[in-house]
This record gives C-alpha cells, structure tokens and sequence, in this order.
C-alpha cells in the first residue's frame, strides 16, 4: 500500500464538546484505488464519522443530566412583609417541560426590587400568593438540560433569566414591543421561582442567549438594571449633548443608567451622596456628581452644571428623589422625568403647577423594565466595552448580609451573587 493521499481535510464538531471550545481536524486519505471509488469511500467514512459524533455526545449529554443534583442552594424569604428575613436552604431542582430549559446559575443581582417582593408594599398580590418562595429576577448561567421540543438553545449554551419570565406573546402589546405590559406576563420572584435559586426554568424562547465576551458578573445585571435603563433612556427622546440628571445614580439601577448615557452621547449628572458612590459615578461617566448631603440647594447646583437653564431629563431610580424631581428641570423647554424606580404604593407623589407643565411643556412618563430587544442591545453595548462591572460579588452562603446592606443603603453600584464563589 502506497502512502495516503489526501481526499479532503474538515472539522468534526461535537455539540457538547464545542461548548467548550474543543472539535476535531480530520484529514481523510486513501491508498491507491480508480478515482471512480473515492465518492463511495468519502460516503461510508462521512457516515461512519455522523455516527461517531452523535454517540459521543449523546454519551456526553448523559453524562451532563446525571451530573444534575436532586438539590440545591435557595436564598428564601422567611416571614415575608416588613419584617422579613432570606436564609439560605436546600431546595428541590426543578424539572424543565418540554419546551424549556434547566438553567444552572452562576451569577444573580440583587434588585431594590426585590425587597419590594419580600416586603410586598407595591399593592400587587405578594409572592406567597403564588407559592413562590425564592426572588430575583436577574440572573446567567449555564443550560444544563432543555426540554423535547428545544431548538434554539443546547446544552452548555449561556442563557439569561430577566424580570418576565415569559408572555403570552399573541396580545397587541408583546407585538408591539411592550411585552413588559402583557396580561398574561410571567413575573420572575413574584408569579414563579427567581434567581436566588441557584437551578431555574426558563421557557426556551423567553431566555437571552448571553455573548461569550460578556463576563457573568457584568451580564446578570444587565438582565434588569441595565436593560430597564436602556428601555427608559431610549423612551425619553434624549439626544447626544443632552443633559441627563440620575438621582440616586450612585445605586445599581442609576449607575446602569449613567454607562448608557454616556454611550448613547448624553452626559450623565448623578445626585448622590458620599465618596464611594462619587467614586464609581465619575468612573463609569458622569460629568457630574452633586452630594445632596454637602449642598444647600441641590437643584441650584444641579442647574448650574446644565447650562445654568437645567437638565432636558431626570430619571429617577431612587423613589425619595421623586420629590424633587422636577426642579431639576430649571427652566429647561420640553424636558422630561422618566419615573423608573418603584415605590411602596401610596408612598411617593409628583405634585406640580398645571401651568409649570404647560408652559414648560414638560413631560412625565414612566416606563417598567426592558424588552427581549433592550436586553440584546444592553449586552450589545457590554460587549464593545460601555458597560463594566459595577459590583460588590457575595458567594451564595452570605446572600442574607447581603440583602441587609442593600436594605439600609450601604451599596455603591449593584450586588451579585455568584453561586460558583467559595464562602
């Protein structure tokens, strides 16, 4: 037998094991025989190595699913309303249906949102009406199992969870890019089990697929804070060169705000307080941070820095700041507040002149989280570099003290936990 000629050379792809960066380099020879024969051969070896391909990752696939607990690590609330406590415990992993995914999570934010969960001050039915034990509503990991019918997602895939776990996705409002306000919504922690579990169900077709470059502390925030920025910025009719004032900007969801701006050419005015949150303001982009604390007239000084006639927007995170809202506008013409953070219900107002509104031709408007589109195009920014990592990172044991400095104010930027961080 003479020396192998080459007939082709062509990579081998093995679905489980491409997820991990492998595949294989076949160069297919043969020894002397009529060129007439070498389809034939190309044929029997092409389907010899199908076949190889499918048992191998079938093979791994299995070995995948038994390597699923029948547990895992919850953060729960115990004793929901104002006096509410999370402990962390064991909890049963769920089974995905046919068309869903079984997500195990590496990285969960904390949301301001979910304290409104746990405490269940927003007037909407609370959490235990659903029998929903475990919030969050921000969370990546990694697809561990999907269901029959799946063909968008595979095993090993990153994938998202956000504040809609899923919508009817038939209604005028989920066509018209407003799925946040569908009906039959799925709400992520209050209607279903949310992120602080560390293993979740997500419908295969409501979940974001989460880019390689993207790394999970920065993605899981982007699910909600900076999605919902970017839904409330890009409502607002803001353009480059505008002035955009975030009360509250130093927190997770204001921050957020502040790196979209930036990019989008808006330029960021945060209203805050203490030198941590200063710190992280200016870094991420604001031309300005104004410490309530250290001034006698915020909203002269907020004014000022606007041209001295006062910002085209406010969007307001922190609901204290609802307040003042308005008197950052200065005499700005056809400026707007974007009301973004919720508030305890009954807890908050904007009170104002008609004749202020109508003079000024101001707008008030509020708008709720971001749409699957929002999500796409926030993680599109995180991957040429606009959003960066704004976060304190707890493992999962220590998501109760966690929780309690979220509650009394004492974070700059947002919290996450990442479930794969030793105590």
């Amino acid at each position: 037998m003479q020396k192998g000629r080459p007939l082709t050379t062509f990579y081998v792809v093995v679905p489980g094991l491409y997820t991990a960066g492998w595949y294989f380099l076949v160069e297919m020879t043969c020894g002397e025989m009529p060129r007439t024969d070498r389809p034939a051969l190309f044929r029997r070896s092409v389907a010899f190595l199908q076949s190889w391909v499918i048992d191998l990752n079938n093979s791994i696939m299995a070995a995948s699913e038994t390597s699923i607990p029948s547990h895992c690590k919850a953060g729960v609330v115990v004793n929901p309303g104002p006096n509410f406590e999370v402990r962390v415990e064991m909890v049963e992993v769920p089974q995905p249906g046919p068309d869903d995914l079984l997500i195990r999570l590496r990285a969960t934010g904390i949301c301001s949102s979910d304290l409104h969960m746990m405490q269940g001050d927003l007037g909407t039915p609370p959490m235990s009406a659903f029998g929903v034990r475990s919030p969050g509503h921000e969370g990546v990991g990694i697809v561990v199992k999907i269901g029959a019918n799946v063909r968008n997602f595979k095993v090993g895939d990153r994938a998202g969870i956000k504040p809609l776990l899923d919508t009817c996705g038939a209604c005028e409002r989920c066509w018209g890019d407003k799925e946040m306000h569908c009906r039959s919504g799925i709400h992520t922690g209050l209607m279903a089990p949310g992120t602080y579990q560390q293993y979740i169900v997500s419908p295969a077709r409501y979940a974001s697929p989460i880019p390689d470059t993207v790394p999970d502390n920065v993605a899981a925030p982007i699910m909600c804070s900076a999605a919902t920025m970017y839904r409330s910025l890009r409502e607002s009719g803001l353009k480059a060169g505008d002035w955009a004032v975030f009360p509250g900007g130093g927190g997770g969801v204001g921050i957020q705000g502040v790196q979209i701006a930036k990019a989008m050419g808006i330029r960021p005015i945060v209203v805050d307080s203490g030198e941590t949150k200063r710190a992280l303001a200016l870094e991420m982009g604001a031309e300005s941070f104004v410490d309530f604390k250290e001034t006698t007239d915020t909203a002269a000084s907020v004014i000022a820095v606007a041209d001295n006639i006062g910002a085209h927007g406010v969007f307001v995170t922190a609901p204290a700041a609802y307040r003042n809202a308005l008197s950052y506008l200065g005499d700005r013409i056809g400026a707007i507040v974007m009301c973004v953070g919720l508030a305890p219900k009954d807890s908050m107002t904007i009170s104002s002149d008609p004749n202020f509104l109508i003079f000024n031709n101001t707008t008030i408007k509020g708008t709720l989280v971001g749409s699957r589109s929002d999500v796409a195009a926030s993680l599109d920014l995180a991957c040429r570099g606009h959003l960066k990592q704004i976060c304190e990172v707890y493992p999962i044991d220590q998501l109760p003290e966690a929780v309690k400095r979220l509650r009394t104010g004492q974070v700059a930027g947002r919290i996450v936990v990442n479930f794969d961080l030793a105590s």
